[in-house]
């Protein structure tokens, strides 16, 4: 007979410390699963989204504002890329977010990716189902996203759908740039997306790639914050996903997104902070 192991309140904060501690001092480490042992049986999605939430706390005590969510696994591409199913999201902070044309250092980093994405900006509460509609009455504003993801795991490919939620959705920083508040006359689903690195095309996409809609991703954040009580509130950044499979950094690389009908928005690669 096989014994039942529960991952308790003990065991989500160990592993939340860990994970936290490891994006802090930029050591990769195995994947959770990989190190749970008989625990692994109860590592479930749910426990994963709490892994997740204790995480938000940590960052909170150490002085970091929560401003919004990222959804994740929303193109094709992506999870063909990541080799996983379905979608997921993590929290944005504050101190995730690097100025438009601005400069991006890989110091601290473990092994960073990025991809293009649509920036929505909510301006009132979205709580639990909601209709395309009442995504498009409560958004403020929209724009080109660059999202930089950087795993706390050892190797950024092939690790369970827990271990990604659980590592906050493998999400470092994001890049927005200036949002088109009348966006009544765009065509969400049909937007042309170009990122590419030093003036040269490394991936090409079209929104209807994010989610089959972007405003899906939204609608679907919403269905998953429920799960836990939580809500959409107003005033949040949400990234929709991405469009394209991911670009891996390196020192030297500008890298800007062209996406139709939006302002462009563009980061730099250093391998070291401005002193």
């Amino acid at each position: 007979m096989t014994r039942k192991v529960f991952l308790d309140q003990k065991q989500i904060e160990k592993w939340a410390t860990t994970l936290h501690e490891a994006r802090k001092t930029r050591r990769p480490l195995p994947q959770l699963s990989q190190q749970m042992g008989e625990a692994k049986a109860s590592f479930t999605e749910a426990s994963a989204y709490s892994i997740q939430a204790l995480q938000r706390r940590l960052r909170e005590k150490d002085g970091e504002k929560v401003i919004g969510y990222k959804m994740g696994l929303t193109s094709e591409a992506k999870r063909k890329q990541m080799n996983l199913h379905s979608p997921l999201y993590g929290i944005l902070t504050d101190r995730m977010q690097v100025a438009n044309e601005g400069f991006f250092p890989l110091t601290g980093s473990i092994h960073p990716k990025i991809e293009p994405e649509i920036a929505f900006l909510i301006s009132k509460d979205l709580r639990g189902r909601v209709t395309r509609e009442e995504v498009l009455n409560s958004c403020g504003g929209i724009a080109a996203a660059l999202e930089i993801l950087d795993s706390r795991y050892e190797q950024f490919k092939y690790f369970s759908l827990e271990d990604v939620i659980s590592d906050n959705s493998s999400s470092s920083h994001f890049v927005l740039g200036p949002w088109k508040k009348d966006f009544s006359q765009v065509d969400l689903i049909h937007l042309s997306m170009t990122m590419s690195v030093n003036e040269t095309v490394a991936q090409t996409g079209i929104s209807k790639d994010i989610s089959d809609d972007p405003v899906i991703s939204v609608i679907q954040l919403c269905e998953l914050l429920a799960k836990s009580d939580l809500h959409l509130p107003a005033g949040s950044i949400v990234l929709a996903g991405a469009a394209t499979a991911a670009e891996a950094l390196k020192p030297g690389m500008k890298i800007s997104l062209t996406v139709d009908q939006l302002p462009s928005v563009s980061v730099s690669v250093r391998e070291e902070a401005a002193r």
